[in-house]
């Protein structure tokens, strides 16, 4: 059996995986704090082949031949995106590295680069699904502005009062190697032995960066690129289905030889 139908099918899987997340990076072009995933190739094992004859006539050495390719892994880049202005008092953008902490319900926590909180009716500030900030900030009722500096300090000015009160302090995450973390969706991450142990710390400190109030940070998928890795996987594709298709001829001629 020809090995160029194996390797050629190789790379089409290989592709295929390539335009998924491609595709997935797209998906997610207008979602708050995404990091968009880069696909990592690999070359399969090689096998021995004769590479040539000495003066006797002897195979003087052993070449090796490729086998075809496959996905080596899947990773995020985490470049920070565009902070868009939102107004909204209880939305966060992180300026610079780091992430927020969630408290998830089986008692674990999760990290995340999408700052949109709101609060709950119990006044806790939470995500969009409802988990809350590790911290447990509580918001009164009585409310009427809450305040978060750029290093995470929390405070709020209640009906009658004019000084505010504090209400906590946010902290942010750091990792040496974010690009080990784990997307578990819902744009949480978690810590991974790769990823190496959380450094907590207030915002501006231990590497993060400061908190802007009123902002979101956008994705950091650039539509020209994609669109370039897109148009690069699908030639890609093509090429390797050319590949299947020359050595299916191959095989077709063979199999129609007379003696």
């Amino acid at each position: 059996m020809l090995d160029s139908l194996y390797i050629g099918a190789s790379g089409m899987q290989a592709q295929q995986q390539n335009v998924d997340a491609i595709s997935n990076n797209l998906a997610n072009v207008n979602t708050a704090g995404y990091k968009r995933s880069r696909i990592d190739f690999e070359d399969l094992l090689y096998r021995a082949v004769p590479s040539g004859r000495d003066s006797s006539g002897q195979f003087a050495a052993t070449g090796r031949m490729g086998m075809g390719t496959a996905m080596a892994g899947s990773s995020k880049v985490f470049t920070v995106g565009d902070a868009k202005k939102t107004a909204e008092p209880l939305d966060l953008a992180i300026n610079g590295q780091g992430f927020f902490e969630i408290a998830l319900p089986d008692g674990s926590v999760a990290y995340t680069r999408n700052g949109a909180f709101r609060l709950d009716q119990d006044g806790m500030l939470v995500n969009q699904d409802g988990y809350a900030l590790v911290g447990a900030i509580q918001v009164p009722p009585e409310s009427t502005q809450v305040r978060i500096d750029s290093v995470g300090r929390v405070t709020a000015t209640l009906t009658g009062q004019r000084d505010p009160v504090e209400l906590g302090q946010i902290h942010l995450a750091n990792f040496t190697n974010p690009a080990g973390l784990t997307a578990v969706g819902d744009n949480l991450f978690q810590a991974t032995d790769r990823a190496g142990e959380p450094i907590i710390g207030n915002p501006g400190e231990n590497g993060t960066g400061g908190l802007a109030q009123g902002y979101l940070e956008g994705s950091n998928v650039r539509l020209i690129d994609e669109m370039v890795s897109l148009i690069l996987a699908q030639r890609a594709y093509e090429i390797n289905a050319k590949v299947v298709q020359a050595s299916d001829e191959l095989l077709s001629i063979s199999n129609n030889l007379y003696r």
